[in-house]
């Protein structure tokens, strides 16, 4: 079960990365996004059904969150090879394609553990998001069945409404009014 993390500091972490064209291997710790934004985001597992939509719908959403100073990272239980076939292998053939992002490979599964996201039984994570602020403060998590995909415009959202530094009602989006305190 995930435990709340929110207005926590973010678990460190260190894993090995693919880039998102598949080329190099690297390297991600929380201190490498000190200073921006970070969307963290868990997966199962490469080469599943559910996982290469939410991927592909943030890669394409990539501009939207640079342009808020927000990085992207994406994490699996797979090895950093396992990310590299899969960036490699066509989107017909259940692949990714290229990313605008890197994964990162959690293959002791302690980011997993770490961030309350890792089923122990099935040694795979559940579907957990964090916007993680520059400080390296847990703004906000959401934690998913593995059988849904999670919303890259409520994520976006989300991340806007943070960053306005107001008290943000129900459906708030930029341009909306803030609430005042009484």
């Amino acid at each position: 079960m995930a435990e709340r993390l929110v207005g926590r500091p973010a678990p460190d972490f260190n894993a090995e990365t693919v880039s998102g064209d598949g080329q190099e291997f690297g390297s991600a710790s929380l201190s490498d996004y000190r200073g921006k934004w970070l969307v963290l985001f868990f997966y199962p597992l490469d080469f599943t059904f559910v996982c290469p939509t939410e991927i592909t719908a943030l890669s394409l959403a990539a501009d939207q969150f640079k342009a808020l100073d927000t990085e992207i990272l994406g994490v699996s239980v797979d090895s950093k090879h396992s990310h590299r076939a899969w960036i490699n292998t066509p989107v017909a053939d259940n692949g990714l394609g290229q990313l605008n992002f890197p994964l990162a490979a959690d293959i002791t599964k302690s980011i997993a553990r770490d961030y309350g996201v890792l089923i122990e039984e099935e040694g795979i994570a559940l579907r957990g998001l964090y916007i993680i602020d520059p400080e390296g403060e847990v703004k906000y998590q959401v934690v998913n069945h593995n059988d849904v995909g999670r919303s890259v415009e409520e994520t976006l959202r989300v991340l806007q409404a943070l960053q306005s530094g107001g008290l943000c009602p129900i459906n708030w989006k930029p341009g909306d009014q803030h609430l005042v305190a009484k």
